[in-house]
């Protein structure tokens, strides 16, 4: 193992005193740099409107992340809509419920959200509303298992793209030289490829934050030496540890 000196960690830097890279740093003498190499980017209205999409046509909406939140809202505001009082929201977790707080007087019979983050647990609230039509916001580059899942359970949700991920430009200034770089999205390996379309993986090691970027890593035709995500290397940091304990003694 090449000895890891550089690490990029491709997201923005935590904020002082909560940041679990610290560690790193002291216990292993690595230098690292944050930078995100992927950015979120609304639809404009008129990108929405192709998709012949009329929120009000729909009962309740269907939440996987605080960003789908704010994206559904913006829209809704850009088109003039008010969204109803009456409408009912699925969400992913507690927290992503309680974010609705930003944009709605929250109540318990209008946000339902999942207790175990999957939308599975929400089956019976939505089986107990058999008239109820639901919209599910995403990214452009979404996955449909949810959506099929509840169609397998007789629920139809329609899929609205409301934001894109994007890769972000790298610093013209600013060396891509590194002995690491952790990826946590399918799209970071995707931005890297854009930014330096001629880059050699060669020594550096690629960390991942779970299957699915671990694949889109190996389809571009890269390595994958360390992968987070499962026990017992749940966190980034922990696994980034472990690689640089066995690069240590190696």
């Amino acid at each position: 193992m090449k000895p890891i000196k550089r690490i990029l960690i491709s997201q923005p830097l935590p904020p002082a005193g909560h940041n679990p890279y610290e560690y790193l740093v002291k216990q292993y003498g690595v230098e690292l740099d944050f930078f995100q190499l992927i950015h979120i980017e609304g639809l404009e209205v008129q990108e929405f409107r192709q998709q012949r999409i009329n929120p009000l046509n729909y009962s309740a909406v269907l939440f996987s992340s605080t960003l789908a939140v704010d994206h559904y809202f913006r829209i809704c505001e850009l088109m003039r809509v008010q969204v109803p009082e009456t409408m009912h929201y699925y969400c992913i977790s507690d927290a992503v419920g309680n974010y609705l707080q930003h944009y709605i007087q929250y109540r318990k019979r209008k946000v339902f959200p999942a207790p175990n983050h999957k939308f599975e647990d929400l089956l019976p609230a939505m089986k107990r509303r058999p008239n109820e039509t639901y919209l599910m916001v995403v990214s452009e580059t979404h996955s449909d298992s949810t959506i099929q899942m509840l169609a397998g359970h007789g629920i139809e949700v329609k899929p609205a793209v409301m934001y894109r991920t994007c890769p972000s430009e790298w610093p013209k200034d600013k060396p891509f030289d590194y002995d690491m770089i952790a990826l946590f999205t399918p799209q970071g390996i995707q931005a890297i490829r854009n930014n330096f379309p001629d880059w050699q993986q060669g020594d550096t090691a690629l960390a991942c934050l779970g299957a699915k970027t671990a694949q889109a890593i190996e389809e571009a035709g890269y390595r994958v030496d360390i992968q987070a995500g499962t026990p017992p290397l749940t966190s980034m940091t922990a696994a980034i540890e472990d690689y640089l304990e066995k690069s240590n003694k190696a």
